[in-house]
């Protein structure tokens, strides 16, 4: 846990490599992933870098892996996993070595020689089903076109001649003879045609263009084809339709053929119709050549799929192996040449790790026989900011990812995530707090624990993939919302009688509870057996003050919740300004926060523990007026002995003083400690801290004795914070400043301005944490909220689904209880679940970190093989 707790420790290195070895050295560093390089060439773009012509390979030959990828989706094959990326680097490392332009060139010939014969089999199978295509299509033609003339043509025709007929009938004069001598004679008129085929999806439009551009002289009939075409170029599936248009002129047919063109509309000649040999003869010999080309056709077909095969079997293993020489070319981008044949390099590395380093470089070195040695040493400082980086395990990994979403923590600050894998599923557990509840959310994330390897190996969604990192997240937040369920022992809104209540009703044994009857405890105060084993006592479920009790319960429990984390925040705070030696944020930034927070808010949480362990019932007996040897007198919630006195008439109290006409409480009070009530009525704890600062050395209702003098002091102590938090730091921060700049001419001027902007930002710092701890206490109190809304719900959904039907009938029994557990599931198990989760989100975010969380640190990013494998997979 002290690993998790601040960062690792990171050291600057500088590394002189020789370039015939440096594509070894960093190979082996890839494996290793401790090293993250610093770009030495911030001056030179991509293009201008040294190793530029081997990234640009390896974008090629990725290139070709996509092609190939893509090739592979289309007849629906799965990419053959690699297996593990780490047995992968292994049995690399362990394999031949090979120079980079080795693997390159042996890598580029192969692929090479498949991308072409994939290339020129796709060009085959396109060429092949367009000719396909033209012969399916061409036999759909020839059949419409023929049924077309065999049925709506001689329909057509005679109706045609019958309108003539009487069209001339009706003409006193006809025109036997034309102005050329030409005889008419209409049966022997015959229309030219235009045959194809077109899109559905292009019908309409087609139609509509033909008719406008015709003026409406020509005549079309469409017929579909019922069976898709495949489009060479898109390999997708077409639907089309046979057309055919009949019109009377030459400028007609150059605008039909100039509108299928813009159509990408096939045209196909056809014979004769009227000569039915012909017709007959070119769809049995077109038939038969369909035949043949879809036998090439699908031969084609399969001698792809067999590459396709065969290539999903190796094209993971090609592409890790791709991105492993990237990433070794793109890093040794960023080394310098200072010196002719050697290279230099900078950057972090893990402090534990730096021995593993210079042996791995020395190692590489050694291996290339090269008489000239490497150079690994320690940058002297100062250094840039080093970047951060924890060690994390399967169950801190997604809790540091939460924090990492907020902020990357700076250097060797401390991790919030150490306290939020604590925190953050127990807050969600006081919100969710249900038994029956939390079983479904803890059964949800034993699943995916069961699930684990399975998950690691697949590929999965966005969604999918967050659920499978949270996995312990959730079954922990499962396990805290069981836990809070036994505290309020509350189980789909029922109380569990698991150890047997400590509270009794007159007549319940015989049923006959009174409404508004009282429960009584059959045990004396203090006693063990008075007191619930665990949780809260099921009695509460059934009274009447029931909502009373279990908001002021929760209510108090928020606020001491919220208190404890808001001030652990701030002693982290200090913990991190003792380990920075920062000594200005230690004395005057630090310890005056937390006097401030230890005189309000500590103390608050102080009265409400004290509230809870104090007698009531002893110290209001204490101040009442009891008849004596009356039926009141000697009563044992008293915790004393009771003192016989000389009764006026207006009784006496336990300890013993003779009541009198007109005494008040502060009078028959035997405590002195002043106000009201002496010390003998619970306070209202609301009220006795609004009084604190309003009206200082009143206290209405004490606790104990002296608590407004104590009050006072704790006031002072927290006014005097205030001033030391806003204006102590400043000032010594300008004085520092003017000590470095004694020597500038300007000194005065600048040490204003810089005691002016320390002073501002100071006191924002100061009003956000005054302010803030104010704000935030309040902000706590959604824990209270959403328990109470949690636990209504339920309540509503038990009674209004299930209660008010089970003495209906079984069918409404049924019937309720599907609605119960539809709106228990959609709304308690899911909307429910992800408020909650967003609420524990915004305390840890917001409440938590701001006391002490910069949140302006730099991730540290490894050179390593295994995460670009996975980022890849991911990707």
């Amino acid at each position: 846990m002290a690993r998790w707790f601040r960062s690792e420790e990171m050291e600057y290195i500088s590394m002189i490599v020789n370039e015939d070895a440096a594509h070894d050295c960093l190979a082996d560093l890839g494996n290793l992933s401790v090293v993250q390089f610093t770009d030495l060439n911030p001056d030179l773009t991509p293009f201008q870098r040294r190793y530029v012509s081997y990234v640009r390979r390896c974008d090629e030959l990725e290139r070709k892996l996509r092609f190939f990828m893509h090739e592979i989706e289309l007849f629906d094959l799965e990419v053959k996993p690699a297996g593990q990326p780490q047995e992968f680097l292994d049995v690399a490392a362990l394999g031949k070595k090979e120079t980079g332009a080795q693997i390159l060139e042996a890598m580029e010939t192969e692929l090479e020689e498949y991308e072409n014969q994939l290339k020129e089999l796709n060009g085959y199978n396109e060429k092949l089903t367009g000719e396909y295509n033209a012969k399916v299509e061409l036999q759909e033609v020839l059949e419409k076109a023929r049924r077309f003339f065999m049925t709506d043509a001689p329909r057509l025709a005679v109706s045609e001649l019958s309108t003539k007929s009487d069209r001339k009938g009706d003409d006193k004069e006809e025109a036997l003879i034309d102005e050329e001598g030409g005889a008419q004679n209409d049966m022997d008129m015959r229309f030219s045609s235009i045959t194809g085929v077109v899109s559905e999806d292009e019908k309409t439009r087609f139609e509509r263009m033909i008719f406008r551009a015709t003026r409406g002289n020509c005549y079309i009939r469409f017929a579909p084809i019922k069976q898709p075409i495949i489009c060479p170029k898109t390999k997708a599936l077409e639907h089309k339709c046979v057309f055919i248009i009949f019109y009377k002129s030459l400028t007609i047919e150059k605008k039909l053929q100039k509108i299928c063109d813009a159509f990408e509309a096939n045209r196909y000649s056809l014979p004769d119709m009227d000569d039915s040999p012909a017709v007959d003869n070119m769809l049995t010999e077109n038939a038969q050549e369909l035949v043949d080309s879809r036998t090439v056709l699908l031969k084609n077909q399969d001698t792809r799929f067999r590459l396709c095969k065969m290539l999903s079997e190796n094209t993971e293993r090609w592409l890790w192996k791709v991105l492993r020489e990237k990433a070794i070319y793109h890093s040794l981008n960023q080394f310098k040449s200072d010196v002719q044949g050697m290279l230099r390099g900078e950057g972090w590395v893990l402090s534990h790790a730096y021995e593993d380093v210079l042996d791995t470089v020395n190692k590489a070195h050694a291996n290339m026989g090269l008489e000239i040695p490497s150079l690994v040493d320690r940058v002297p400082k100062p250094w840039p900011t080093p970047p951060t980086h924890f060690t994390t395990n399967k169950f801190t990994y997604g809790y540091q990812e939460f924090v990492n979403t907020y902020g990357i923590p700076r250097y060797r600050e401390a991790n919030p995530a150490l306290f939020t894998a604590a925190t953050f599923p127990f807050l969600f557990g006081v919100m969710y707090g249900d038994i029956g509840h939390g079983i479904f959310l803890f059964c949800c994330g034993l699943y995916l624990l069961c699930n684990e390897k399975k998950n690691e190996e697949s590929r999965l969604g966005e969604m999918a993939a967050g659920m499978h990192a949270g996995r312990y997240m959730i079954t922990m937040m499962g396990f805290f919302a069981i836990y809070a369920g036994f505290i309020y022992n509350d189980v789909f809104s029922l109380g569990l009688n698991l150890f047997g209540t400590r509270w009794q009703f007159e007549g319940q044994d015989d049923g006959e509870v009174e409404e508004l009857a009282v429960a009584y405890s059959p045990y004396s105060y203090g006693d063990p057996d008075s007191v619930y084993p665990f949780g809260l006592d099921p009695i509460w479920h059934v009274t009447t003050n029931e909502l009373l009790f279990f908001n002021s319960f929760k209510m108090k429990l928020s606020v001491i919740l919220g208190i404890i984390q808001m001030f652990v925040g701030t002693l982290l705070k200090g913990a991190n300004a003792i380990y920075f030696n920062a000594k200005l944020d230690l004395f005057f930034e630090v310890i005056p926060m937390i006097c401030f927070a230890s005189s309000l808010f500590i103390y608050m949480v102080v009265l409400i523990f004290m509230k809870w362990s104090i007698n009531w019932n002893t110290r209001m007996l204490s101040a009442t007026c009891v008849e004596y040897n009356g039926d009141g007198w000697g009563s044992s919630d008293y915790d004393g002995d009771w003192v016989a006195c000389n009764d006026g008439g207006y009784g006496c109290t336990p300890w013993g003083y003779a009541c009198a006409d007109g005494d008040d409480v502060a009078t028959t009070c035997p405590l002195d400690y002043g106000g009201t009530g002496d010390g003998c009525q619970p306070p209202n704890l609301i009220t006795t801290l609004i009084n604190i600062a309003l009206q200082p050395g009143n206290v209405d209702e004490p606790l104990y004795s002296g608590q407004a003098t104590v009050q006072n002091v704790l006031l002072a102590i927290a006014g005097i914070s205030v001033p030391i938090l806003l204006l102590v730091k400043p000032y010594f921060l300008s004085r520092q400043m003017e000590a470095e700049h004694y020597d500038d001419d300007d000194d005065e001027e600048d040490g204003g301005h810089g005691f002016g902007e320390i002073l501002i930002h100071q006191a924002i710092e100061t009003i956000e944490f005054v302010l803030g701890m104010i704000s935030n206490t309040a902000s706590y109190l959604r824990l209270w909220a959403l328990s109470l809304a949690h636990s209504e719900l339920a309540t509503v959904f038990w009674e209004k689904a299930m209660l008010s039907t089970l003495n209906v009938n079984w069918f409404a029994t049924y019937l309720g209880f599907g609605v119960f557990a539809g709106t228990t599931f959609g709304v308690l198990l899911m909307m429910d679940v992800l408020e909650c989760f967003l609420h524990a989100l915004r305390l840890h975010w917001v409440e938590f970190q701001n006391k002490f969380f910069k949140a302006d640190g730099t991730r540290f990013a490894p050179y390593s093989f295994k995460q670009i494998i996975v980022d890849a997979g991911t990707a």
